[in-house]
């Protein structure tokens, strides 16, 4: 199966094509970025493409990361794979930065608990727990930082994310110290290899928020009036 992954969703416009079948990373290619993601990706996904030596019909499957993240950014990737996923006729199948950041860490016979944590500002994370088998102990959420901390009682956890070095620094000095992974975005190789594993029914690419919207519609002072 030949994916093409695409991340946009927070400090990286990232793109790979990986070979899931030989477990080889045929083209990659990530640039560290906070803004003009719009403007990079297209340029990127040419130049993986290019050196992948492959055309977009052999592709099996694209693979995009849906947040939570950026708000601009994430639609950016998503609109890419959608667009992709249209003119090829493949599958398009969405990968929760979360999950993301979480894959490397997990195994049939992991032991250590993965605490994820993406910056949602205002002393906050998004966050989900797992168990190092991937069983989930708390779902995606989005929660203070002093909250997330309830999750010392599942042992002592890897800390992932780009918020992972702001949860450490708040861990209970009397637990062991947690082994801490900070990344300004997940590894897009990862990315590929979660969407290869996904059933693209159940996993569509759409955006993944946590978050409830800032803007509210706003209530008229003066009820309008109808003539007849």
């Amino acid at each position: 199966m030949l994916v093409l992954a695409i991340d946009t969703a927070l400090g990286a416009c990232a793109c790979c094509v990986l070979d899931a079948d030989s477990g080889r990373l045929i083209a990659s290619q990530s640039q560290p970025m906070v803004r003009g993601h719009a403007e990079a990706l297209m340029p990127v996904i040419a130049d993986v493409m290019m050196l992948a030596g492959i055309g977009f019909a052999r592709l099996d499957r694209i693979a995009v990361t849906t947040g939570p993240g950026s708000f601009t950014g994430l639609r950016v990737g998503l609109s890419a794979a959608r667009g992709i996923a249209l003119a090829t006729g493949k599958p398009a199948v969405g990968v929760t930065t979360l999950t993301a950041y979480s894959a490397p860490y997990i195994d049939e016979t992991g032991r250590d608990p993965v605490i994820c944590a993406i910056d949602a500002r205002h002393d906050q994370v998004y966050c989900q727990v797992v168990s190092g088998n991937g069983a989930s102990l708390m779902r995606p959420k989005l929660k203070p930082i002093a909250e997330l901390l309830e999750a010392a009682r599942f042992g002592t956890p890897i800390l992932v994310g780009n918020a992972a070095d702001a949860v450490a620094l708040r861990w209970p000095r009397d637990l062991p110290p947690a082994k801490v992974d900070v990344a300004i975005a997940p590894d897009i190789e990862w990315v590929a290899w979660v969407g290869a594993a996904l059933n693209p029914q159940q996993a569509p690419a759409r955006p993944t928020y946590l978050r409830a919207p800032d803007a509210k519609p706003q209530t008229p002072l003066v009820q309008p009036t109808v003539s007849a």
